[in-house]
């Protein structure tokens, strides 16, 4: 297939790209490699790529751009340039925290922007988009496991809103030119090259400086961590897996549309999370025990029977071989 991937500079999407690389497919990536976080992470994945690619002699299946999605006219060049068979819209501004502080950011890149990728889907004939969401649309949603048929009317984040934004904005065109869909509700995803601003990567950096690190809600949140091989793996399922058009419950519409959750099915405490740090860094972390932070939510857990039921999505990897996977990654990286 051709494969448009959004954000191919991003953690998802370097992911992404290199393992569809691998199945042989052809992949354009976009990025508009902004620096809500260090940029050279995201130069050194490009790096790590253009490195793969030059091993396997496939220089000619991959094509990098330097685009943002919130450029209209960029965008709808690069749509009349190449016909895709699939988009993967990876590319957003992402942080619930910093949503509170730069909520523009968030409407230019997640609203703006995902409405260019649409329109570029449904006037090419682009055969399925596959997009991201988040597990934060679920908001302080009290029902465990978070189900897609659970209501997600009340985000309590910018970031999140956007999301559930992107979800309403996709079923519209499924719904009036059957442009069929799918968006996928990530659950806190993690993994070697992950993004700095996450907490596993926070915790990692200061643990082995031997720096504090902030524990919000005294270690008592769960997160249903998603080890980002199986995340990868379960995009790659669901490209292949097209949606039929199907009436939405209690609805006329009739949409060639689906959502997911993409998560591991198994959370776990804050206070294991960091104690597989601490076992995989060798050294204990120096706590400063915190309350909630705004925006933030005590507990994600992912239903995934659809998931599983529809393409055969297993999440297989545990937070302690995952970590111990990140660290490894991470000493290398920085050198220690």
């Amino acid at each position: 297939m051709k494969v448009l991937v959004t954000g191919g500079a991003g953690f998802i999407g370097f992911h992404l790209t290199k393992a569809l690389l691998k199945n042989g497919h052809a992949v354009t990536a976009i990025d508009n490699l902004n620096d809500y976080y260090d940029p050279a992470l995201k130069e050194a994945r490009l790096q790590e790529l253009a490195h793969f690619i030059a091993l396997r002699g496939i220089k000619d299946s991959y094509t990098f751009e330097i685009l943002d999605l919130s450029d209209r006219m960029a965008m709808s060049a690069l749509f009349d340039s190449t016909q895709f068979d699939v988009v993967v819209n990876l590319a957003a501004q992402a942080g619930v925290r910093y949503s509170i502080e730069n909520p523009h950011a968030y409407v230019d890149a997640n609203v703006v922007g995902f409405l260019n990728v649409l329109e570029g889907c449904y006037r090419s004939g682009v055969k399925h988009l596959v997009y991201a969401s988040s597990s934060s649309v679920y908001g302080m949603n009290p029902t465990q496991p978070f189900s897609t048929s659970d209501c997600v009317d009340y985000p309590i984040s910018l970031y999140a809103a956007t999301k559930k934004a992107n979800e309403l904005m996709a079923h519209t065109y499924s719904h009036l030119f059957g442009l069929p869909t799918t968006g996928l509700r990530f659950f806190t995803v993690y993994g070697p090259f992950g993004r700095p601003d996450m907490a596993y990567y926070k915790f990692t950096k200061a643990i082995l400086a031997g720096d504090p690190i902030d524990v919000y809600n005294h270690g008592e949140m769960k997160r249903d961590f998603t080890y980002i091989d199986d995340i990868v793996n379960g995009v790659i399922k669901v490209l292949g897996t097209v949606p039929a058009p199907q009436y939405v419950p209690e609805t006329n519409a009739h949409a060639p549309y689906k959502v997911y959750n993409i998560g591991n099915n198994n959370p776990v405490t804050l206070r294991r999370f960091i104690d597989a740090l601490e076992k995989s860094c060798g050294k204990k972390a120096v706590e400063n025990s915190l309350p909630m932070q705004p925006g933030d939510v005590p507990v994600t857990f992912a239903d995934i029977d659809d998931l599983i039921n529809d393409t055969g999505f297993k999440p297989s990897v545990s937070i302690e071989s995952g970590i111990d996977s990140f660290v490894s990654w991470y000493k290398k990286y920085y050198g220690y």
